[in-house]
């Protein structure tokens, strides 16, 4: 009876500690119809959409440039750098602030919806199919209970070459 109770605390003690080290959490927004998942500690601030100042010649998934609190931040167009359709900015549109490698930027979604912890047994490979999404930007799909996430790699999709035009852009 002694061994079932030694055995019984390590299995659980084991449980807890792998779950709480994995866990992850992602802020989960909106593109059209699908959902999609980005670390949270890539996020700065949300704020609602507002009219930006356009840059000449910029490709047009860059919407131009707002003026945050001093800092000249560049806005991209997530709908348009993915081709899904025209987008309209309402009041549910949300630009989603970002610091990566301590550059700045904001990119414009359909709605946010809420920030979702996930296990290591809750994230999926991403597929080996063609999507509308890049799959070089994807880590994985998140999976909780009949929501799906895409979840993103946020750093090399904003340090890509076509998107890493903003340094340029915003200097």
């Amino acid at each position: 009876m002694s061994t079932v109770q030694n055995v019984a605390p390590i299995a659980s003690s084991a449980d807890e500690s792998r779950v709480p080290s994995k866990a992850l959490e992602f802020l989960a927004f909106t593109l059209g119809e699908e959902e999609y998942g980005i670390d949270i500690q890539k996020v700065q601030e949300l704020r609602g959409y507002e009219a930006v100042t356009r840059i000449a010649n910029a490709p047009e998934f860059i919407k131009g440039v707002v003026n945050l609190r001093g800092i000249i931040v560049p806005i991209i167009d997530m709908r348009i750098k993915f081709n899904l359709g025209t987008p309209s900015y309402d009041q549910f549109t949300v630009v989603i602030i970002l610091n990566i490698g301590g550059r700045v930027m904001g990119m414009v979604v359909d709605s946010v919806s809420d920030v979702i912890t996930l296990t290591d047994e809750q994230i999926r490979p991403a597929p080996d199919m063609g999507s509308e999404f890049d799959v070089d930007y994807m880590t994985g799909l998140g999976v909780v209970e009949e929501r799906m996430l895409i979840l993103t790699d946020i750093d090399r999709l904003m340090s890509s070459t076509e998107i890493g035009l903003i340094d340029r852009l915003a200097a």
